[in-house]
């Protein structure tokens, strides 16, 4: 049978499909356009979570669905006609990358927990085996916040340095995700994931510094500059809700997890790690 990947040029949906193809499954990479650079062995597939029209053709003749939640509250899909295609074409098994923010305050009427919980809920209600991953930081968001300052001006911009986070590198949220379709106990399971260290943000930039081979400046700014800065590349709603996080963050060391070593078994990656394997992004 096949397993299909949505999103599988995103951070995390190419290493799901190349871990994936690895355990020797047939995998099948859905994105939204064509795609090139995937892994030698993906059937590529265009269709698209807010196109229901689309996706017969991608769920066609598979078994198993790697699915995001709500990344992007300008781009929200309709759960009940894809969870409707998924169950007409006989897929089975879902793990959905959700965010830790439905469990963080569940009666919290942000845009992502909101949408989030409503997918997690439509997928639950839909009688397909789930396992859901509600990760916290990813590491990526400091390439999308950091990585245009530090290659043009050698600094990051921060209005609370010594906010701490946990960050999870995306190649563990794709062993969890891949253990989970492919190895049997974990249906019925959501896995809250954080990283294995709390770190705060100055010491995450120091991390990169090392990585690339230079010290990096960290300025001070406003919470309102730090909003305006994060907007530029996320959504203003994301926006408000990171700099808030930072706020309440401040000083404040971050959970933690070691979910990652007890599924997969391999210990998670930390973030100096993270840092060397996207070296290049912030030269």
């Amino acid at each position: 049978m096949v397993a299909v990947v949505f999103g599988a040029r995103g951070n995390v949906g190419r290493h799901v499909a190349d871990g994936l193809l690895a355990a020797g499954e047939q995998v099948r990479a859905v994105n939204r356009t064509p795609a090139s650079g995937l892994a030698p062995g993906c059937e590529a597939v265009v269709a698209d979570l807010a196109r229901p029209e689309t996706l017969p053709a991608a769920l066609d003749g598979a078994d198993k669905v790697f699915l995001y939640g709500m990344l992007d509250p300008q781009r929200p899909y309709d759960i009940e006609k894809v969870t409707a295609a998924a169950v007409t074409a006989g897929i089975r098994q879902v793990v959905l990358l959700s965010s830790v923010s439905v469990v963080l305050d569940p009666d919290a009427d942000h845009p992502v927990a909101r949408l989030n919980r409503t997918i997690e809920r439509a997928v639950q209600r839909s009688g397909l085996d789930w396992t859901f991953l509600r990760p916290g930081t990813f590491a990526t968001n400091t390439r999308t916040w950091w990585a245009e300052s530090i290659r043009w001006d050698n600094v990051v911009r921060l209005p609370r340095p010594l906010a701490q986070s946990a960050p999870v590198h995306e190649k563990d949220l794709a062993a969890l995700a891949v253990t989970a379709l492919t190895e049997p106990g974990h249906s019925h399971q959501a896995y809250t994931v954080h990283g294995a260290e709390s770190l705060t943000l100055r010491r995450q930039v120091e991390h990169i510094g090392e990585a690339i081979g230079r010290r990096i400046t960290v300025e001070h700014v406003s919470d309102e500059q730090a909003r305006a800065d994060v907007a530029r590349t996320m959504h203003p709603v994301v926006a408000e809700a990171i700099v808030g996080q930072w706020a309440a963050a401040d000083g404040v060391a971050a959970a933690t997890s070691v979910v990652v070593e007890k599924v997969t078994g391999t210990p998670a990656r930390t973030f100096a790690q993270w840092a060397v394997d996207h070296a290049d992004d912030f030269r």
